[in-house]
């Protein structure tokens, strides 16, 4: 299950499930660093093993983590790794569940929180991180034909870079947030 591409949701319990904040963190952490124990999630997260257990359970219940058995050394050790690249689902599926709704609303504020954390830290990056990060937003008119196309192909450009081979070349290299939204609106 690990190969799937997309995991879309079409559960709101796997929408609530993934829309906790420490649940998303731990999906973050595996996506960023790839499979880790229970042990390595809490000390990353600050939280205690027995807590990031129970949060685990809950997203193999919803198939967003498996357990990564041949990794692990010995019958105890228990391994654990995110289920596809990126997890999507439409609001039009969930039409007046209110799960989905605070669900949708958590991702965007988790999106706007680390922008506002960069602002925050921005001044304990060195200068060049500085230039580099950017924000941008544009618009376009589109059908829906082309806007799935879009879609496809931003996932495509992040995917390039977030599942590549780390080179070894002596550059430093950060944990970047990406996020994009495109929705249709009015100017």
């Amino acid at each position: 299950m690990a190969d799937r591409e997309v995991r879309e949701v079409h559960d709101s319990k796997v929408l609530a499930a993934m829309s906790h904040p420490l649940r998303r963190r731990l999906l973050d952490v595996l996506r960023l660093d790839g499979p880790c124990t229970a042990s390595v999630l809490a000390e990353r997260t600050g939280q205690a093993v027995g807590n990031v257990s129970h949060h685990l359970k809950v997203l193999a219940a919803g198939d967003l983590v498996e357990e990564a058995p041949e990794l692990a050394r010995d019958r105890r050790e228990r391994w654990w790794r995110r289920v596809g690249y990126a997890v999507s689902w439409s609001p039009s599926d969930f039409p007046d569940d209110p799960v989905a709704a605070a669900a949708e609303s958590l991702a965007l504020e988790r999106q706007v929180s680390m922008a506002r954390q960069w602002f925050a830290e921005r001044d304990s990056y060195p200068e060049e991180w500085h230039r580099a990060a950017f924000a941008t937003d544009s618009w376009a008119k589109m059908s829906v034909a082309e806007l799935a196309e879009l879609e496809q192909k931003v996932h495509a450009l992040i995917k390039s870079y977030s599942d590549r081979a780390i080179p070894d070349d002596g550059q430093e290299r950060r944990p970047v947030f990406i996020s994009t939204r495109a929705v249709p609106a009015r100017p």
